[in-house]
């Protein structure tokens, strides 16, 4: 992506979100250490510059040069993946929704893999609710027919396949069209399935990373699926997803042996005696994939690919799921499910290292992975955290925020009428 100053906009690639980098780059670090010095005013001066620049960026977007409008959109997916803005972004939602659809709809590929980014951070910051409803309504057409068409640039078709997974996990309110957006993935990610004598498609491996992400997404969709329809995609799918630990793509492999890992789980907790018809067969190919030895495979491909396999195996023939912690300020959270795992990669992918500051301070991630509302932490606490004092300011008032408004519970409205 483009770097170097456009203008006002200092545009940032997905690698450079991490605050630490942030805190080296001075377009959004003057406003911590000012804020570190001055007390009170000096915090102010921070807040309304960071929002100045947050500003000039979106003004960017509309720019002419394509150039102008990726280096505003790279600020603003950094800002949203760093920092907690939920008034200032719900204020110009719609102000933003709006370049993303124009930059999607007009711009080139990188334009609008950034754009597609931009659109999940937007979700990620409103959490469920009418607001992220609006946006992702103006939006979900324009992703679906970018991902149906084939002569759409490749970059957006494949950032759009994973953008429109998470925008619908956010901000689809009916489940009826989660059950559509999973059709739209299922079209993609079916087209690798090796054929019945064994042999694969031929697939170029950018249309493979589309198919990729198509399944990633699909697999997302998933955890939000109701009994009913669960019980569907077991009977449908199951049987045919071994058919992509056949694909040359290492990632599809990888994809393919976590998805069935999920699915299994899921079908464990529908029916504690699920019992799965080609349960031999499936566990020697993953013990296969597991010891994988092929020569013609690369080194790292293949120490990737046995990791992960080993917990597939683990999973699909005792039920099992290596739990890891993840640390966060004062807190830990437990990864100890497959569901949890999709859940939190996904989030991640947008967030990058953002994450750990979206988990102590963003109300709808710490509703999904039950956290309770962000903790109030006193600034004796924040100081040894080596948090800047306008970081500390910007999480004691979205905890405050937090626990003193009822957003509307994750899942609330995705009511299956058939289960009762």
């Amino acid at each position: 992506s483009p770097r170097g100053p456009h203008g006002n906009v200092h545009p940032f690639s997905d690698e450079d979100a991490s605050i630490e980098t942030l805190s080296h780059c001075s377009s959004f670090s003057d406003t911590a250490s000012v804020a570190d010095e001055g007390g009170e005013a000096s915090e102010d001066t921070a807040q309304e510059d960071f929002q100045y620049k947050l500003k000039g960026f979106i003004d960017s977007t509309v720019d002419k040069s394509a150039k102008t409008r990726q280096g505003a959109l790279d600020g603003l997916k950094t800002a949203m993946a760093t920092r907690i803005l939920y008034e200032f972004i719900s204020e110009r939602r719609m102000t933003v929704t709006d370049s993303i659809e124009r930059c999607l709809k007009k711009g080139k590929g990188e334009e609008q893999r950034a754009a597609a980014s931009l659109a999940c951070l937007l979700c990620i910051q409103l959490g469920p609710g009418i607001e992220s409803e609006e946006v992702f309504k103006t939006l979900k057409p324009i992703f679906k027919n970018i991902l149906a068409d084939g002569s759409a640039s490749i970059q957006a078709r494949q950032a759009v396949a994973t953008s429109l997974g998470l925008c619908t996990l956010v901000a689809e309110d009916d489940i009826l069209d989660v059950h559509a957006s999973m059709e739209c993935f299922e079209n993609l990610f079916t087209r690798s399935y090796a054929r019945m004598d064994g042999t694969c498609p031929l697939i170029s491996p950018q249309m493979s990373q589309l198919h990729t992400n198509a399944l990633l997404s699909w697999a997302l969709l998933l955890t939000i699926c109701t009994a009913n329809q669960l019980k569907d995609i077991l009977h449908k799918h199951l049987p045919k997803l071994p058919r992509l630990l056949e694909s040359d793509d290492v990632n599809m492999r990888i994809a393919a042996g976590e998805t069935i890992a999920l699915l299994f789980e899921l079908a464990r907790d529908l029916d504690s005696e699920f019992e799965f018809e080609d349960w031999e067969q499936l566990c020697d190919k993953l013990n296969a994939l597991a010891t994988d030895c092929n020569k013609h495979r690369a080194k790292t491909d293949k120490r990737k690919q046995r990791s992960v396999f080993r917990d597939v195996l683990k999973a699909v023939e005792e039920g099992d799921f290596q739990s890891e912690a993840i640390r966060f300020g004062t807190e830990r959270m437990t990864i100890d499910s497959w569901v949890r795992k999709r859940m939190y990669d996904a989030f991640r992918e947008f967030v990058g290292s953002g994450m750990n500051y979206h988990l102590q301070a963003n109300e709808f991630i710490r509703d999904v992975f039950e956290l309770g509302p962000p903790m109030l932490v006193d600034s004796a606490t924040m100081k040894a955290m080596k948090i800047p004092r306008f970081e500390r300011h910007l999480h004691n008032s979205a905890a405050f925020k937090a626990r003193t408004k009822a957003r509307s519970k994750f899942r609330d409205k995705r009511v299956d009428v058939g289960e009762f």
